[in-house]
């Protein structure tokens, strides 16, 4: 109900204040220009993220010292933490990094939004930056027109910056007029109550304008003009850093269990730093007069103070909290259980009817190609994964008995039958069709924002999850003949559907041993002996198949169900196979982070 009257609220607000204030138009115009002047940036910097930024992370996350300084340059870079907090949730729930490497960058990226506070501190609120942001924005609107990508990124930059630029401007300008109307410092608060009051406006306008940035400039402007005191000042920077978290928050809302993860790591380090800044305001004041003192900066330029404060606490904070990092950690995964992470469990024994959809596809990541293919690998992968199970439940076994078996042909004819209470059907339209169709979805999705050569590898995904989809519509076509003459007391028709299943199982099982071994040198040479095999196999039971005919062990229905099933094992394994060696040959170095298959080391995961 409140946000429904939020909205038409502000906008009324709005009319009246422009009404009655040709000066908050000025403001208002400043800001919305500055925010405009962020978004060009943020789409300016996105168009240089393709592969380029999946390497950097690669080999700049693998210690917390480098993600630490990784999180503060790509944010003094980008200036804004909240585009850094949205790629690195898109990146963790891909898979592209680790947790602690996710946390480590976060933390980073809290002091590096501090850059942009001294550079509006020190140039910002001293120089004429009308008269640069004119060339940026006639320079980055002839280069945003090219054809050409990278002049069009770099095109939305400059526009991003001179709109920065003429933003701050306009606010700076604004604040000035509005100091002979009203005299906001009349209405100031002493002691805590005033630190409290103005975290909140601080946490309340960065929740609105979606940037740290915006707030501080604002800050910086009614400080230079007298607007606003000293001390609200600080607590308005304080405000700024919690409010930044929303959009951490928002960015994590369709993401996995690991970018849940992060959002919560980013809230508590913003809390803790906030809180601890509240309580140490007193002593860090102090502590700013003195560093403020010994870099010479004068007692009253309150605008480099309030950009020195701003570092300081950030710093205080990442100090604190970094020795505890483990600890928050292993809280974060306790808190969000990543159901890759969990058990398979007997289908048979499944108990929750829900339809199961896509684990890993975020929407955070769509912006960020590498993010996206990556998170559609994973899913694919989940596919594959619940493919095998669902095969194996179709021919009467289980993943954790075909896994254990060193003796197929034995595990075949001795087994005993479970109950199976869902049929294929069931268990396909829960475990395969809500993940295959999120697959599709999310490939159409990306697919326009990808190069070409991730076009191709995007289609290989396309066709190895519809081998996997197709293997189990064959599986689904034998299971109730399967079931029938598996009990038959024709033992010619119950051995030939013994055949049947110790053909898939050895598929399975062979598929399996490929991707454990991750030989894949040999992997598609191995993949043609299997079909050759297959081929021979087939023609086998063709001429067994005749034999029975003529010598009247089988009648003519036996015989009728017996061919077409066969077909449908044989084309199942085909299936198997195709999408099995574009699943390991994809990409092999990225292959080998993932664990697709029955490995033996761990029990694969429910379906």
């Amino acid at each position: 109900m409140l946000g429904r009257f939020f909205l038409p609220t502000v906008l009324l607000l709005l009319i009246y204040g422009f009404w009655v204030s040709a000066e908050l138009q000025v403001i208002t115009a400043g800001i919305v220009i500055f925010l405009l002047g962020m978004v060009y940036l943020e789409k300016g910097f996105k168009v240089f993220t393709g592969g380029f930024l999946e390497s950097l992370l690669k080999k700049t996350t693998d210690s917390l010292w480098k993600s630490l300084t990784f999180g503060i340059t790509t944010t003094a870079v980008l200036q804004s933490s909240s585009l850094v907090s949205v790629i690195v949730i898109s990146f963790l729930s891909a898979g592209l990094i680790g947790l602690t490497a996710g946390v480590g960058i976060i933390f980073g990226a809290n002091l590096g939004s501090t850059v942009g506070a001294w550079l509006v501190a020190l140039y910002g609120m001293k120089l004429k930056l009308i008269s640069y942001a004119m060339p940026l924005l006639v320079f980055g609107l002839i280069l945003r027109t090219q054809q050409e990508k990278n002049f069009s990124g770099l095109g939305y930059i400059l526009l991003g910056i001179g709109f920065l630029f003429l933003g701050i401007h306009y606010m700076k300008e604004g604040f000035e007029a509005f100091q002979n109307v009203i005299d906001f410092s009349s209405f100031s608060m002493d002691g805590v109550q005033g630190v409290l009051v103005f975290t909140f406006f601080g946490i309340l306008a960065t929740i609105i304008m979606q940037s740290t940035n915006a707030t501080m400039v604002l800050t910086f402007s009614a400080l230079a003009t007298g607007q606003l005191t000293y001390d609200h000042g600080l607590a308005l920077a304080i405000g700024s850093n919690m409010g930044t978290t929303i959009t951490a928050v928002l960015g994590a809302i369709g993401a996995n269990a690991a970018g849940k993860r992060l959002a919560v790591a980013h809230i508590a380090f913003n809390v803790v730093t906030a809180t601890l800044a509240i309580l140490l305001l007193p002593q860090l004041k102090v502590l700013v007069d003195f560093i403020a003192n010994a870099i010479q900066i004068e007692p009253d330029d309150h605008t480099l103070k309030l950009a020195l404060f701003h570092s300081i606490f950030n710093i205080l904070g990442i100090l604190i909290q970094l020795p505890f990092l483990k600890l928050l950690v292993r809280w974060l995964e306790m808190l969000f259980v990543d159901p890759a992470k969990q058990s398979y469990l007997n289908l048979a024994n499944e108990e929750n009817p829900e339809i199961h959809r896509a684990r890993y596809l975020s929407p955070a990541a769509l912006s960020y190609p590498d993010a996206a293919l990556r998170a559609l690998t994973r899913e694919c992968d989940h596919l594959y994964r619940n493919t095998l199970e669902l095969i194996c439940y179709g021919i009467y076994l289980t993943g954790d008995k075909l896994r254990e078996a060193d003796n197929l042909t034995e595990l075949v004819n001795n087994w005993v039958r479970d109950e199976q209470p869902w049929s294929i059907k069931e268990l396909y339209i829960r475990h395969i069709k809500g993940v295959y169709a999120d697959i599709i979805h999310y490939s159409g999705a990306i697919e326009g924002n990808l190069p070409r050569q991730q076009v191709q590898e995007l289609f290989a995904l396309k066709v190895a999850c519809r081998d996997f989809v197709q293997a189990i519509k064959h599986v689904k076509n034998i299971y109730k003949n399967m079931g029938q003459y598996l009990y038959s007391d024709n033992e010619q028709i119950k051995h030939q559907y013994n055949q049947l299943r110790l053909c898939l199982a050895s598929v399975l099982k062979l598929v399996d041993l490929l991707g454990v071994r991750r030989n894949y040198d040999h992997i598609r040479q191995h993949a043609e002996q299997l079909k050759q095999e297959l081929r021979e196999q087939d023609e086998q039971m063709n001429k067994k198949l005749n034999e029975l005919i003529r010598s009247n062990q089988v009648d003519s229905f036996m015989a009728s169900s017996l061919m077409n099933d066969s077909a449908h094992v044989h084309d199942a394994c085909t299936n198997l196979i195709d999408g099995a060696v574009i699943m390991l040959t994809r990409d092999r170095e990225e292959y080998r982070e993932i664990d697709l298959n029955f490995d033996s080391r761990s029990k694969p995961e429910k379906t």
